[in-house]
């Protein structure tokens, strides 16, 4: 009996795996251009031009960032995602070590999202 289904659940976990690509594959502008936002707020946190309002931008990319990259099975996106939302929506100081590591998240961002394509 457990034998009948096992290839009904395989043919339905090939469907999931086909609509999640079909989304990922719909979503992905998007999400390459909220983690350019990302990395250009860390090129002006690195030469200490971020605006306010860059800021603000950043810290929204990184908030949508961080759900839909977990819908796409990038845990690891979504914490880094969640790290530079919580550093954009406070301000950022101005400490090189803290800022060099929102370039650094930029770039994992980046990385992440290359294997999943």
């Amino acid at each position: 009996m457990g034998l009948s289904r096992l290839p009904m659940e395989m043919a339905q976990q090939s469907a999931l795996h086909e609509a999640m690509n079909r989304l990922w594959a719909q979503y992905l502008p998007q999400i390459e251009e909220r983690v350019a936002t990302l990395e250009a707020a860390g090129r002006s946190l690195m030469d200490g031009t971020l605006t306010a309002e860059q800021s603000e931008r950043a810290s929204a990319a990184a908030h949508n960032l961080a759900g839909v990259l977990g819908t796409f099975g990038l845990a690891e996106g979504t914490t880094l995602a969640r790290e530079a939302e919580a550093f954009y929506c406070i301000g950022p100081p101005i400490e090189p070590t803290v800022n060099a590591r929102m370039v650094e998240v930029a770039v994992r961002l980046r990385a992440l999202i290359a294997t999943r394509k």
